[in-house]
């Protein structure tokens, strides 16, 4: 977390100027505090694609349904 020895307040990586100083009293923050984390790549959970497989099996059936009742009623 950034911190500005003249204000002696902790800052928000985004209210940081873009420069690296602090937004009330200009001086310099340490860039070693500014380094944010990249966010990891979340991984799909496995019940997503069980879910998945299910609502295409579902919905296959129910073209196949559809498409039977059609040639039945003609």
């Amino acid at each position: 977390m950034p911190w500005c020895d003249t204000c002696d307040v902790y800052l928000a990586p985004n209210t940081v100027d873009v420069d690296g100083t602090c937004p009330t009293c200009h001086d310099e923050v340490d860039a070693a505090d500014l380094q944010v984390p990249a966010p990891e790549e979340a991984d799909v959970p496995w019940h997503f694609w069980v879910v998945l497989v299910a609502l295409i099996g579902y919905l296959g059936w129910r073209a196949v349904a559809g498409v039977v009742w059609l040639v039945e009623r003609l």
